[in-house]
């Protein structure tokens, strides 16, 4: 998803993109693209404009860059204790 999302998108430019183009690029249901976007938005790697509009983050672009071999989870619960 962070993959397509930066394809599709760029942090520096702020182009975006939307929940129905990355649905169709991933042949995914939107209401599936939404939520694991919203998950990106909670860890900082995605940002979700009013409009509804998408585009990968700085940091999003970053953690991909690393090209780890493993996994990575990021849990926006130690990236914010309040929620």
């Amino acid at each position: 998803m962070l993959e397509q999302l930066t394809t599709a998108s760029d942090s520096e430019t702020r182009e975006t993109t939307t929940v129905e183009a990355l649905a169709a690029a991933l042949e995914a249901d939107e209401r599936t693209i939404e939520s694991h976007l919203h998950g990106l938005a909670d860890c900082e790697l995605a940002r979700i404009r009013s409009d509804g509009s998408v585009r990968v983050t700085v940091t999003g672009e970053e953690l991909l860059e690393l090209e780890l071999d493993e996994l990575v989870i990021v849990d926006p619960g130690a990236i914010h204790p309040d929620k």
